[in-house]
């Protein structure tokens, strides 16, 4: 397959196939967690084609902002197929409190930043009843019921009837970014919302909060490292924050146009600069401009994470339109699909966490791992010929199953952090065996 075409149909496909189903499919499994038993290491991979992974992370959307109205089953019924928006739940005509969705367009996503600490996401969630994101909390507002139209999000959407959505992937924990993002490093709780950031190049031009700096703990690119593979994390404005003498001025791009968030790189970000081995350690810390650079000269790590500027990340508020944030991450997929990695790298597009918006699932109950509780579903996207095409995976999945595929695809077993990564689900019911070469445990 030539480097573009795994790309190049996204579009077209945006109304995709009708519902089908798929005998072979297991994706109706809730997710592994201690209280229902250990999962356990799963067999090892094999030969796997993944030689690289590209995981880009954006911001604070739900799955229903993105995907409620591309989705057509009846909200509720659970189908159990998986081929193509008729096998993925739609967004109710309205919240439980008779609410009818807003449209989540440029100028509502740059006007409206929902609360979304964990105090008030949980307010929201109200038990599973997911009933109070408009109205019977001092956080709530009808703006967080939001709908954003299918012409802003055509290239989400066209990846989604193209390649593999999973409709079942939950923030890992209620709350903020940084929360959550620590999921991607270790797999398991470290603080709550965005309680703590890294004592790193950029700390002293973000929000004034205590600085933390840990140390001996393993983290997957520890692991990945350890094992002969190689690790990077691409964040744009990193070079721009290391160049400035004080904090850099903010590009003449960026809408709220203050030297700090959300114009400049923000390093509570960064999951791994937390830990004292990857602190602005410029073999693994690198700004997203160094990407195109790597791939040029034939250097993709194996795994690479992405993360954009706050103000091209879609997160709501300050300006911030949901159209930088779809071109931002379609150049790095171009920069991928556009290059001889395109026939051997995964890219997974995800959200960190809901940002506070109202989504009609209900979570799982909190993990018996470390006993915090699940927020809202985030899109996942596979994006590639790995992808099953045109597939919406059911599995229960999070941050954390993204490290147990790293762990099974470059390790060769699963749970080697003992945290939620030895109990979640794997990727595989979003891949294709015969493009991958062996079957990706579900």
């Amino acid at each position: 397959m030539k480097p573009t075409s795994w790309l190049s149909l996204a579009l077209l496909l945006a109304t995709a196939t009708a519902c089908g189903d798929d005998p072979a499919a297991g994706d109706d499994a809730p997710v592994v967690d201690a209280a229902a038993g250990d999962a356990g290491p799963d067999a090892a991979p094999g030969v796997s084609a993944i030689a690289h992974v590209v995981v880009i992370v954006q911001e604070n959307h739900t799955f229903d902002n993105y995907f409620g109205r591309w989705c057509t089953a009846t909200p509720g019924s659970a189908p159990a197929c998986n081929q193509g928006p008729g096998c993925c739940e739609a967004a109710p005509a309205t919240d439980p409190s008779g609410v009818t969705p807003t449209v989540l367009d440029d100028t509502a996503n740059a006007d409206h930043d929902p609360d979304h600490t964990q105090d008030c996401e949980l307010a929201e969630i109200h038990d599973g009843a997911m009933d109070r994101f408009a109205t019977g909390t001092s956080c709530a507002d009808a703006r967080n019921v939001a709908i954003a139209p299918a012409a802003l999000v055509a290239r989400y959407q066209g990846w989604a009837a193209q390649y593999a959505l999973a409709d079942r992937y939950f923030q890992p924990i209620a709350g903020s970014s940084s929360s959550n993002d620590m999921y991607f490093a270790v797999a398991r709780y470290v603080f709550t919302d965005n309680e703590y950031k890294p004592d790193s190049n950029g700390a002293g031009c973000t929000l004034p909060s205590t600085r933390v700096t840990y140390d001996g703990v393993t983290t997957i690119a520890d692991l990945l490292v350890d094992h002969g593979e190689t690790f990077a994390f691409y964040a744009q404005g990193y070079q721009r924050m290391l160049d400035a003498t004080f904090c850099p001025a903010a590009p003449a791009d960026c809408p709220f146009g203050l030297p700090t968030t959300p114009c400049d790189y923000d390093p509570s970000d960064v999951p791994f600069e937390y830990y004292a081995q990857f602190l602005d350690n410029p073999t693994y810390m690198k700004d997203l401009d160094a990407l195109a650079d790597d791939v040029a000269a034939g250097a993709l790590p194996s795994v690479a994470f992405v993360k954009h500027v706050g103000y091209r990340n879609e997160h709501p508020g300050y300006g911030t339109t949901i159209s930088a944030g779809i071109a931002s991450v379609e150049a790095v997929v171009d920069t991928i699909a556009q290059s001889p990695y395109a026939d051997d790298t995964l890219i997974l597009v995800v959200w960190d966490e809901g940002g506070g918006f109202y989504d009609h699932v209900a979570p799982p109950p909190a993990s018996a791992v470390d006993g915090q509780p699940y927020g809202t579903r985030v899109p996942l996207l596979a994006l590639g010929r790995f992808a099953r095409p045109g597939w919406v995976s059911h599995v229960e999945l999070e941050h954390s199953s993204v490290v147990r595929f790293l762990e099974w695809n470059f390790l060769g077993a699963t749970g080697q952090l003992g945290g939620r990564d030895a109990v979640v689900h794997n990727l595989g019911s979003l891949l294709d065996p015969a493009q991958v070469g062996v079957v990706v445990p579900d």
